[in-house]
Formats: structure tokens, sequence, C-alpha cells
């Protein structure tokens, strides 16, 4: 950043961290073990299309690789596109790891292509047996923090309360963004 970006109040954002977006498979084991809270099988990662044609073809060719590794795998892909013009790439998969490697393909191909900052989160699905609910665990890439999302029954409700006990059982190692304030809600959610 330089002196005129500093003397204008810009910031230069961070990069998405891609070993941030891997913490998730040893967590998740935890999480498991500890405290009843297993994946859901199914993960997303949501990005703000182009209609470029070089975008529309990156986004093709990854996601024709993610169906072609997940014969292997038994990962399914498919495609959503939210009422805010979102696009969600999902990737199901009982295997969390499969399910972090096939999002973080999806992410590093956006970024090396110059699209990082169309990036907006990746999404996986938990459920949480104290609660018989649905835990999300979101990863903010322009933050390059995790968070948990827990929404309550109601429409547009969340269970802020859930949301910091399951913060407290997050390792120290874990990356979590420190500012409440950034845990954004995710409504419509379509995994």
């Amino acid at each position: 950043m330089g002196l005129f970006d500093s003397l204008l109040g810009r910031r230069k954002l961070k990069a998405p961290a891609p070993d941030r977006l891997f913490a998730l498979t040893t967590t998740a084991i935890d999480l498991e073990a500890s405290h009843g809270i297993t994946s859901g099988g199914a993960a997303a990662i949501v990005f703000q299309p182009l209609a470029s044609g070089e975008f529309q073809q990156i986004v093709a060719e990854v996601e024709e690789v993610l169906r072609g590794t997940g014969e292997e795998t038994g990962s399914t892909v498919e495609q959503h596109v939210d009422d805010f013009g979102y696009r969600w790439t999902i990737v199901r998969d009982p295997d969390v790891d499969d399910l972090v490697v096939g999002l973080n393909a999806v992410g590093e191909q956006l970024q090396l292509a110059g699209f990082g900052d169309r990036l907006l989160c990746a999404v996986f699905a938990f459920r949480d047996d104290a609660t018989r609910g649905s835990i999300y665990f979101i990863y903010n890439y322009k933050r390059g923090a995790w968070y948990p999302f827990v929404p309550a029954g109601g429409a547009q409700q969340r269970n802020n309360e859930r949301e910091l006990q399951v913060r407290a059982m997050l390792p120290a190692s874990f990356p979590v963004e420190p500012e409440l304030e950034r845990w954004f809600p995710l409504w419509g959610i379509p995994i």
C-alpha cells in the first residue's frame, strides 16, 4: 500500500489463504469426536459471476475437472444461482477432505486467472447432535477467516448463543474471524 492509498483511507485486502481453508479438515475430526458435530456431506463455494467468456470458460473447466475427479472420490457437483445473482458451486461428498479439496480447486483457479476478487465465501454444512439443527462453517475469502453460522427455527433468525458456544469448541489453531460483526449470516443456503 502506498502513501497515496494511506492518505485516501484505502486498505489493501489480504489475499485469500488456501492453507486456512484446509484447517477445517483436522478441526472436523475433533468436532465430531468431542462434540457430536458431524459433516452434512455438502459444501459450496460462492462467487459473483462475470458475463465474460474467459470467466465462464474457467468456471466450466474447473467444474468439469471436479466432475471427473468426483467419479473417483464419489463427489457430485451442481450449480445454484441465488436471488442476488451469486453462483454456488456445490460439492456433495461424505468426506470433508474431498469437499475441501474440491472447493479449493475452484477458488484457486479463479484466483490464478485474476478473478479472486469475485470469491465471496466457502460454506460447509454440519449437523449438530446437541440441538439437532444445522451449523454452517463459513470461510470468508476476503478476510481469510472462518466463523460458525447457526440458523434458528424462524425466518432469518440465528442462534447467536450457539454460534459462540461452537466458537469456544474450536481449537486455537483454527483461524476464526475475531470481529463478531463480520460473522455475516447467509440466508437460503442451498446445501
